[in-house]
């Protein structure tokens, strides 16, 4: 067994991660701390949680634990570790943005692997630091990866993605109540998205020469998890000859699955899965993306990466079934 310890535990990330945290066969959950919500039950914030657990928020930190998980807001991280210390043999794993580029990956003695199992898996496996990816990143990076792999992107890529409600986290804005987002649909910061860094750094770690941009649209939806990803390019091969460059590029991988039937996202919400499909028409390859983002886009996919930290199965704890109805 390992003592986990959780910083920033009342967002939605944070309660994902409990909830798998406590159902997982080698982990011990030692503290989740919270200074806004110290004394209370966790389920109290998560009600999810209600008969699951009697544990309480904390405003203490063991800095002993064998794994911590930061869950605070972007740009809250850095700070976190500038005032506090663990022992060196506390591996982390950070779900902000504050630690995902290779700029920032260097911080106070420590060195942060970015960790995408499907790009760098043996290099998760002997990290200490780990910078878990974005939610869209994740489902974009997935869609893209085995083409930049065998150098094949050679024009720009078009990218459509849709993300539910909880991807705005927590806190209230204009954009997140019920009577905004209910039976709407919009797009925000077209162009220019934060996680375009790591999905272009991603990219060029895999073919170096590639110039083509990654033009991205995000959308928000009116569901409540998930996200939808549709990205086209060219590609001068046939649609047998694509899925079987994808096929070969996942066929070792745990939870990214090729599916020969389209997809839709209930497939994969509350799951730890990204699921892709592909589509040719005329000189243009449409690649379909699916991933649940409080999981493969967040919490799971930071449990994914302590599954491989700590030499378990990557799939313990992580074994789950959508809610399909």
């Amino acid at each position: 067994m390992i003592d986990v310890g959780i910083i920033g535990g009342a967002g939605y990330t944070a309660g994902e991660l409990i909830r798998l945290l406590l159902n997982h066969p080698k982990t011990n959950l030692d503290f989740i701390y919270s200074t806004s919500n110290a004394g209370n039950k966790i389920y109290k914030v998560h009600q999810d949680l209600v008969g699951s657990t009697d544990l309480e928020f904390s405003n203490t930190i063991n800095p002993k634990v064998d794994v911590l998980f930061l869950c605070l807001g972007h740009g809250n991280s850095k700070a976190f570790l500038e005032t506090h210390k663990f022992s060196a043999q506390t591996k982390i794993i950070d779900l902000s943005n504050d630690f995902r580029l290779e700029s920032d990956r260097d911080f106070r003695g420590m060195h942060f692997v970015y960790g995408l199992p499907e790009l760098q898996k043996e290099a998760i496996q002997n990290a200490n630091y780990i910078a878990n990816p974005g939610c869209f990143a994740t489902g974009i990076q997935l869609a893209l990866l085995p083409l930049a792999a065998n150098h094949l992107l050679k024009t720009d890529v078009h990218v459509n993605a849709v993300t539910g409600a909880t991807g705005a986290g927590t806190s209230l804005s204009d954009t997140t109540h019920f009577s905004w987002r209910d039976n709407n649909f919009s797009h925000y910061k077209a162009f220019s998205h934060q996680h375009l860094g790591e999905i272009n750094e991603s990219i060029h770690l895999l073919q170096k020469e590639a110039t083509s941009d990654v033009i991205l649209v995000p959308n928000r939806g009116n569901f409540s998890r998930g996200i939808f990803v549709t990205a086209y390019t060219d590609f001068e091969g046939t649609l047998e000859d694509a899925i079987t460059l994808y096929q070969n590029h996942y066929k070792k991988t745990a939870f990214t699955v090729v599916s020969d039937e389209e997809i839709h996202l209930k497939q994969v919400v509350n799951t730890n899965k990204c699921l892709l499909h592909l589509h040719k028409f005329k000189n243009k390859l449409l690649i379909t993306s699916i991933v649940d983002n409080l999981l493969k886009g967040a919490s799971g996919q930071a449990i994914q990466n302590m599954n491989l930290m700590f030499g378990f199965d990557e799939t313990e704890g992580l074994k789950l079934k959508a809610n399909f109805f």
